[in-house]
């Protein structure tokens, strides 16, 4: 029979591998969140707004009262994401890293739930436009896909061209954003497969964006079919409806007042998402 003495140190020992390991997790949360934190308090270095300022001009029209916001937002998505070059890229420089952070920050800065993309670890980019590495074939080679400027793995990964994320940057009302568009995928993964329905707040919520979004994605699938008709969204928002809600996002921030005119349930709609209004910023006038 153990001694006494022995069972105590040995139920000791048993509480403090159970206590250690949870008092380092909890730690390491508590610094997590104080990191971001600081990250959100974070303004942009005179050097970043010379970059933005050439790159992503339309930056400066973001209303006064959101740009503390929106440079402590590209911070965290600077800093929290993993950025990969690949397909021959060499590096994917602080300058890249800034512009696909701040494009990627207009799609949350008006949210009221702030998750900075949980799912999303790694941001692959390629210096031009690609080819499906394989993770979503659907079934289908490469050769009838052919090359892509854009992706959003439900694995955590976002895939970038580089030359179509600097064109969304540089030519901000074209209504084609490339980082707009997978970072909405991104939005409309957080609660699960693509199907063109994010995380919304409540019952009414969800019975009103598919009236909304059905009806138009319908509206565009039947445009896309009819050479006459020249509809003003992109054809490829009619591919699938996770594809017309990443479609609409682009309009929706680049082409917001026309958007606004054309559709205006559905501008209302995507307002109400994304808790901005931006046909009423400068840029949109």
């Amino acid at each position: 029979m153990p001694a006494p003495g022995w069972i105590e140190w040995t139920e000791l020992a048993a509480t403090l591998a159970v206590f250690i390991p949870v008092a380092i997790l909890i730690r390491r949360r508590i610094c997590s969140r104080r990191a971001r934190e600081r990250r959100l308090r974070t303004s942009f270095q005179a050097a970043e707004t010379t970059v933005l300022d050439r790159d992503f001009p339309r930056w400066r029209d973001i209303p006064e009262e959101l740009t503390a916001r929106f440079s402590g937002i590209t911070r965290v998505l600077i800093e929290e994401k993993n950025y990969e070059p690949c397909g021959g890229l060499e590096e994917v420089t602080e300058e890249m890293k800034l512009l696909i952070a701040a494009q990627a920050a207009l799609t949350i800065l008006g949210r009221r739930k702030q998750r900075f993309f949980p799912r999303l670890h790694s941001i692959l980019v390629y210096p031009g436009a690609f080819r499906d590495p394989g993770r979503r074939s659907f079934g289908i080679d490469d050769e009838a896909r052919g090359v892509l400027y854009g992706e959003s793995w439900e694995t955590g990964s976002v895939v970038l061209s580089w030359d179509n994320v600097i064109a969304g940057a540089r030519n901000g009302d074209d209504g084609m954003n490339v980082v707009i568009h997978e970072f909405a995928h991104q939005l409309d993964q957080d609660n699960g497969a693509a199907d063109g329905v994010p995380e919304l707040e409540t019952r009414d919520d969800y019975r009103r964006w598919s009236e909304v979004m059905e009806r138009h994605y319908e509206e565009l699938v039947t445009a896309a079919k009819d050479p006459a008709q020249e509809p003003f969204l992109d054809p490829y928002g009619a591919t699938h409806p996770c594809e017309f809600f990443a479609v609409a996002s682009e309009a929706f921030f680049e082409d917001s007042l026309d958007l606004e005119y054309e559709h205006p349930l559905l501008y209302e709609e995507l307002s109400k998402f994304y808790g901005l209004d931006p046909a009423a910023w400068p840029f949109a006038s």
